[in-house]
């Protein structure tokens, strides 16, 4: 439900997901602000963002509060999500699967053979 629309996502009659906010309020709330959360960065408006987090951090969850206060910490890298296109992704996932070869191969190899395996597999150039 979180991550998908509800027609494709839901397994359960609407009686169901009713009963589930009705016995769990903080459910209802939390899927309305991800739903916000969603549309905010289809519509690319960063100052309506930082409206939405005054309103997570209003519910006084501490496991939200503590994403929002991550979110703060970078809050001008956030913004620049909202109004670029622009992604690091791709290099990111290069640097990860790097990052995870060494770690595997830690204490077992010398540098060559890592570098001689990233070469092979084609993460480096």
């Amino acid at each position: 439900m979180l991550y998908k629309p509800d027609e494709k996502s839901r397994g359960i009659t609407d009686e169901q997901l009713s009963a589930v906010f009705e016995n769990y309020p903080l459910a209802k709330t939390v899927l309305d602000l991800i739903k916000k959360f969603k549309a905010l960065l289809k519509k690319r408006k960063p100052n309506l963002f930082i409206r939405w987090m005054d309103k997570v951090e209003s519910l006084g969850t501490p496991k939200l509060e503590t994403f929002v206060d991550g979110l703060k910490l970078d809050i001008g890298v956030v913004k620049n999500a909202f109004i670029f296109d622009a992604s690091n992704g791709l290099a990111e996932g290069t640097i990860n699967k790097l990052k995870i070869i060494k770690k595997v191969m830690y204490c077992r190899c010398n540098f060559d053979l890592q570098r001689s395996k990233c070469l092979i597999l084609g993460y480096l150039t």
